[in-house]
C-alpha cells in the first residue's frame, strides 16, 4: 500500500509540474493571448504582470521535478499557500467583479485543482 501511495504523490506532483510549466510558460511568452483568453485587453501592466507571474510558475514548477528530494520537499510545502491564495484571489477577483464571471469560475476551479494536487503530493511525514 505504500508503494501505491507513494506512486500517486508522484502522479500529482509530475502533474502539477507539468500545469504550472503550461501555464507559466504561456503567461511568460504568450501573454497577450493569455490575456485576451481572461477577457482583458492586452495593456503593457497586464503584460508585464503575467510575466511575472510566468516567471515564477515555471520555476516553481522544475522544482518539482528536480532529482534532489529536499529541493521538492520544500517545493510542494510552499505550493499548500501559493495554490491557496491563487484559488481564493480568483475566486475573490470574480466576486468584486474584476474578472468575467465564466473566467473567475474557470481560474477559481483550475487553482483548486491545484491546491488539490499539492495537497496529495505532500511527501511523507517522518
Amino acid at each position: 500500500m505504500s508503494i501505491q501511495l507513494e506512486s500517486y504523490r508522484d502522479y500529482a506532483r509530475i502533474l502539477l509540474a507539468g500545469i504550472r510549466l503550461l501555464n507559466g510558460g504561456a503567461a511568460l511568452f504568450a501573454p497577450k493571448l493569455l490575456a485576451r483568453r481572461f477577457g482583458d485587453d492586452p495593456n503593457s501592466a497586464v503584460i508585464y504582470a503575467l510575466r511575472l507571474f510566468g516567471v515564477r510558475t515555471v520555476i516553481i514548477g522544475i522544482e518539482l521535478l528536480v532529482p534532489d528530494e529536499t529541493v521538492r520537499a520544500n517545493a510542494l510545502r510552499n505550493a499548500i499557500p501559493i495554490h491557496t491564495s491563487d484559488t481564493i484571489s480568483a475566486a475573490f477577483a470574480g466576486m468584486q467583479g474584476q474578472l468575467p464571471r465564466r473566467t473567475s469560475i474557470l481560474l477559481t476551479a483550475l487553482s483548486g485543482f491545484n491546491t488539490t494536487l499539492a495537497i496529495l503530493a505532500q511527501p511523507r511525514k517522518g
